[in-house]
């Protein structure tokens, strides 16, 4: 059939929707070539006319025509109502494993809505005689052939910044005229919920713009009028003759609207072109808290965190045991209705009542047990305490709904009396020190609520239509204010912990946090987190202590991918011992403030039989994540091991000069002291130095030195009072100010080892690969690096073996994707060859097979190494301007 002999067969018909509907489709499918539902699916599993269904809101039905993957079909009578057949088909939706394009057909009118997840919703609408023109032939072509065609280029995320872009310049408006900022932000808050209600039709049509245009011609009336229509969205009333619904929650809590000027009415009117009903919640609050908040400026743009990230959390700790829970009650309440389901038709009116008298018993028990279960979900309590701009909350609560929502539909096909759907974000408690990521989070869920029903054909509003979420708290997770100073701070009780609590590493922390609070944390949580650990820890122990004293069921938490060793990992280490880590992944890509990061995800509750570790069903999870047999976290640091590998010097202060201006210094005359500049100068080698070519960076070394003996040599100790001086004369400790001129950490220990050797082996602390190099006993290297205290070659393969790289990445923690190598940790647990071992001189295995054999191989290494880096006809290699330094 030719779409001429279509338009002309269909266009005068005055059949009824029954007997045209199926013969319209047919004649589509012959028209396309696309084979019809009988010919392609003579079971009806995958396509089908009159597909059987229960719709939401209880009830069955049947969608006209139905192929899965691709879309839903509903026909109506000419002339009728389409939007409320696209209302029809979006009831079905969950039924039909949501389809992702919904049409509907009057025979001559065609309306195609697409409603791919994630992704803006595209319609398309034309009408019979309308398919003589190719766009709209291929179109409807697509439907059938080729959905994926029509899939939107926009996707929610992209809707979403064009918002936050839009109303990134009306707050910076705002905020370069009003100094409160908690008041620009809850003000924009205010018109953001206002543009999202007017989207989806909870302010009434047109409202919205008619007001904006009355502050175009009038701005000095702007205030006046916002101020009216947020005191009636606050308890419900009427603004311009209209009724207004009641919102409040505390959005609309009785704060005054800002003075809007003209040129920020305009950006608004520009805002009002995006559909607000389709922002993405998972990155609203993100991308909004950092135009808001002046301090995350720097992150407008950056990346949000993928919501499947967060259901890596999500999913196993909170509706993984609540799906089993449904499962368990379902099968209570097919038990109680089979019986009566499965009674034949009773003979006479005495056998009927007496049928429908078990009936409705069976029916009230097991409505019981669905309204029990209903009940269990509504008086869940899911904390997260750093809970930001609220996406863990968020995407807890959607998923805790589906699956109330999955129950009630369930049910109804037990033929049970069905029931509207009632979990609210009152389930939900958070904890957030950010005013301004508070007050977002709360408009998070609050929208991500609406768009659930609205998603989901429901039509009716709880009233106030914002729930009350005084649960999101703006506080401090970890301190209280106490009579006596800081205490330790409480959470509520929970049944489910999840989140991504802040990262800060334990040599940051009074940098970031300043000394008063890290001195509070160390005081309230000593002997339970470690001095060292980083900040995300204290989230971890808390969490683990609330378990322990039944207060919450399971948790799962993000953390840096550092808590897999060192001082982080012992607050895993009493969750591994009892068996309490359920699910983990050791090393994940996430996103934190904009930046990329590499993290470890940790799930843990009460005893658990089945463990997954990176996605692996496993026996166990140690407390270092790993799912080994050997359990490595219980390595002990091996006496033979000792004092021999010792991080670099820390300087604290740029203490540093260019090769250029050491060798002038190395150049001058004697000082007043008889000393010659060469005492005090040393090349300075870092981990860059050491996987690149060297920088020539060289330092002024005064430690050891009186201030007095400082100032005798004259350059470098000028140098050194110009640039060092006023970096740590501000510091905080009083060492590091009084002792100005020398290093931070000079490690006596290690120039003391260095002294007698005529090289030593040196690796970057952290590095993508792990390698080691030879250096001259004249260079310092700088605390990133390590400095291994053995000059033969054995030593040297054995630590470039292998087994030792293996050693090192396993029992080493990392920065991001960057492995960590550890004095400590991979170095003085490593189980060197027997007679090998570090404590033995060279000279006492010189003679061993093995000791030979590595020390062949190790040098043939070195010297392949150095040719490749140092072409013989490429490179000059010079001495340097004074003897006593490495050459050049």
């Amino acid at each position: 059939m030719t779409p001429k002999e279509f338009i002309a067969k269909w266009r005068q018909h005055a059949l009824t929707e029954r007997a045209s509907a199926q013969e319209h489709f047919l004649d589509l499918c012959r028209m396309f070539g696309h084979p019809t539902p009988v010919e392609d699916d003579p079971l009806g599993e995958r396509f089908t006319f009159e597909k059987g269904l229960i719709k939401t809101g209880g009830g069955g039905g049947y969608a006209d025509v139905w192929k899965k993957g691709s879309f839903a079909w509903e026909y109506k009578k000419k002339k009728r109502d389409l939007n409320q057949a696209l209302e029809q088909l979006t009831h079905y939706a969950a039924a039909l494993e949501n389809p992702p394009l919904h049409v509907v057909c009057d025979t001559v009118r065609f309306r195609i809505e697409t409603r791919w997840t994630n992704s803006v919703v595209d319609k398309y609408e034309f009408e019979l005689t309308d398919l003589a023109e190719p766009h709209n032939l291929e179109v409807l072509r697509n439907v059938f052939l080729d959905p994926e065609a029509l899939r939107p280029k926009k996707t929610r995320a992209i809707l979403t910044r064009e918002a936050a872009d839009k109303f990134q310049s009306i707050s910076d408006l705002l905020q370069h005229r009003n100094p409160d900022r908690e008041a620009v932000a809850h003000f924009v808050n205010q018109l953001v919920f206002c543009f999202f209600a007017d989207s989806v039709k909870l302010l009434p049509e047109g409202l919205l713009k008619k007001l904006l245009q009355t502050c175009e011609k009038r701005p000095h009336r702007s205030k006046f009028l916002f101020d009216r229509l947020f005191a009636e969205m606050e308890t419900g009333g009427e603004f311009d003759l209209t009724d207004i619904m009641h919102f409040n929650g505390g959005l609309f809590d009785g704060r005054r609207a800002l003075v809007l000027e003209h040129g920020e009415i305009q950006l608004m009117f520009a805002a009002s072109s995006v559909n607000w009903a389709l922002i993405d919640p998972t990155i609203f609050g993100t991308l909004f808290e950092r135009f808001l908040d002046p301090d995350k400026r720097a992150q407008i743009g950056a990346h949000y965190t993928d919501p499947a990230k967060i259901m890596m959390i999500v999913e196993p700790v909170v509706l993984r045991p609540l799906r089993a829970e449904w499962a368990r009650v379902k099968a209570d309440i097919e038990a109680v209705m089979a019986p009566v389901l499965g009674e034949a038709a009773a003979v006479g009116v005495a056998g009927k009542r007496e049928r429908g008298k078990r009936f409705d018993a069976a029916r009230a028990k097991a409505e019981a047990l669905r309204d029990g279960f209903i009940e269990r979900l509504r008086a869940l309590r899911i904390l997260d305490p750093a809970c930001g701009s609220g996406n863990f909350l968020y995407l807890a609560l959607q998923g805790v709904k589906d699956l109330e929502y999955r129950a009630i539909l369930e049910c109804d096909t037990l033929e049970l009396r069905t029931r509207l759907p009632d979990v609210g974000p009152e389930i939900l408690h958070g904890i957030e020190i950010n005013p301004f990521a508070a007050e977002l989070a709360r408009s998070t869920i609050w929208i991500g609520d609406i768009q659930w029903r609205i998603a989901n054909a429901i039509r009716h509003h709880p009233e106030p239509i914002l729930r009350k979420l005084n649960s999101i708290e703006c506080r401090d997770a970890l301190l209280s204010r106490g009579a006596d100073g800081p205490v330790e701070a409480a959470w509520p009780e929970a049944d489910f912990i999840v989140g991504n609590p802040p990262f800060l590493g334990g040599k940051l922390l009074r940098r970031g946090l300043g000394d008063d609070t890290v001195e509070a944390l160390f005081r309230v949580y000593a002997g339970r987190v470690p001095a060292e650990a980083d900040l995300v820890c204290y989230w971890f122990v808390k969490a683990w202590e609330a378990m322990q004293a039944k207060r919450v069921a399971r948790a799962g938490l993000v953390a840096t991918n550092s808590i897999r060793g060192g001082a982080n990992r012992r607050v895993l280490d009493p969750m591994a011992e009892a068996g309490a880590i359920f699910e983990a992944w050791s090393d994940e890509p996430w996103t934190v403030d904009g930046a990329a990061v590499r993290v470890s995800i940790v799930c843990f509750a009460g005893r658990h039989d089945v463990k997954r570790a990176d996605g692996a069903d496993v026996e166990k999870i140690n407390a270092d994540l790993s799912s080994a047999d050997h359990d490595l976290t219980r390595v002990l640091r091996l006496p033979e091991n000792a004092e021999v590998c010792i991080e670099g010097m820390k300087k604290y202060g740029p203490f540093d000069i260019a090769g250029s201006l050491a060798r002038a210094f190395l150049s001058e005359p004697l000082n007043v002291n008889g000393r010659p500049n060469s005492d005090v100068l040393r090349p300075w080698l870092n981990a860059m130095d050491i996987v690149r070519r060297a920088s020539d960076t060289w330092v002024v070394d005064f430690n050891g030195k009186t201030l007095e003996e400082a100032k005798q040599f004259e350059a470098p100790f000028a140098r050194v009072y110009e640039m060092v001086l006023p970096v740590r004369r501000m510091d905080r400790a009083k060492r590091t100010r009084e002792r100005w001129w020398t290093f931070e950490r000079d490690r006596p220990q290690l120039r003391r080892r260095l002294q007698a050797m005529r090289r030593f082996i040196a690796t970057p602390v952290v590095a993508k690969h792990r390698i080691f190099v030879w250096l001259e006993p004249g260079c310092y290297i700088a605390n990133l690096a390590d400095a291994i205290c053995r000059d033969d070659d054995t030593s040297f393969g054995i630590l470039h073996s292998r087994f030792h790289e293996a050693w090192s990445l396993r029992l080493g923690t990392s920065l991001e994707d960057r492995p960590r190598y550890t004095p400590t940790t991979t170095f003085e647990t490593f189980p060197f060859p027997q007679g090998l071992t570090p404590n033995i001189p060279a000279a006492a295995y010189a003679g061993d097979p093995r000791a030979k054999k590595i020390a062949a191989a190790a040098k043939s290494l070195d010297d392949l190494r150095r040719a490749w880096l140092n072409p013989p006809d490429l490179v000059d290699i010079v001495p340097e301007v004074v003897p006593g330094y490495p050459d050049r």
